[in-house]
């Protein structure tokens, strides 16, 4: 829960203002789409969900625990024990193959995952990519890598899945179908907020929201 959460940037002595007062309640199960024109504020609002950045004003409770008394250390825990992300640019290490990108988050997780390797190889099966398990990014379509990126953001079973412009560098065909498959994750309980300029990809979610210089100006069901 957010409220009334406000960000600002210094460059040198100017106060740059990007988030003005936001109020946002998530629920567990939801498909937010948030949506805004670039400068907006929409990706700084979901670096701050994300535990990736801090709030300058406001009360942020992630999980009703207030992140203003964990240290770094504790943010970075709590990002990869309950958060996955998945980011327009598929930031895949070149030199992996698709299973060992997919185990990446696992190194740095104190959560205990059965058989790891196992369920990465069952993320990417299911995903359409039994046959690329051992290729290379470069080796990869954009739809197959960022299959591979959400396999990554799925495998240490996240309670909360932040989207950053998931179809920005794909074709409208290829973006439609990885929303099918956050469709399909969502009706399968995961809680998934997606950020987007993109008006097709709006009917995917069970609620827009709409943010304007700042703030949130538009909440309706989709």
């Amino acid at each position: 829960m957010l409220k009334n959460v406000k960000k600002s940037y210094f460059i040198g002595e100017r106060e740059i203002s990007v988030l003005k007062g936001v109020d946002l309640e998530i629920e567990k199960g939801d498909f937010v789409i948030l949506m805004g024109v670039s400068g907006s504020g929409k990706t700084t609002l979901l670096n701050i969900i994300g535990l990736l950045d801090r709030k300058s004003e406001g009360e942020y409770l992630f999980m009703g625990l207030n992140v203003d008394d964990l240290s770094d250390e504790a943010l970075a825990k709590m990002r990869n024990r309950h958060i996955g992300f998945v980011f327009q640019q598929f930031f895949l290490l070149p030199y992996l193959n698709a299973l060992e990108n997919v185990l990446i988050p696992i190194i740095y997780s104190d959560k205990k995952i059965r058989n790891p390797r196992e369920r990465a190889k069952a993320l990417l099966e299911r995903f359409g990519l039994k046959d690329r398990i051992y290729s290379k990014p470069s080796q990869l379509s954009g739809g197959e890598q960022q299959r591979v990126a959400i396999a990554r953001a799925l495998i240490n079973d996240p309670d909360i899945i932040l989207a950053d412009e998931p179809t920005g560098a794909l074709d409208s065909k290829t973006g439609s179908e990885i929303m099918d498959l956050f469709r399909i994750l969502n009706e399968e309980g995961k809680t998934i907020v997606c950020v987007t300029h993109d008006p097709n990809v709006k009917s995917f979610g069970r609620r827009i929201l709409k943010i304007v210089d700042g703030v949130i100006s538009e909440d309706v069901e989709g």
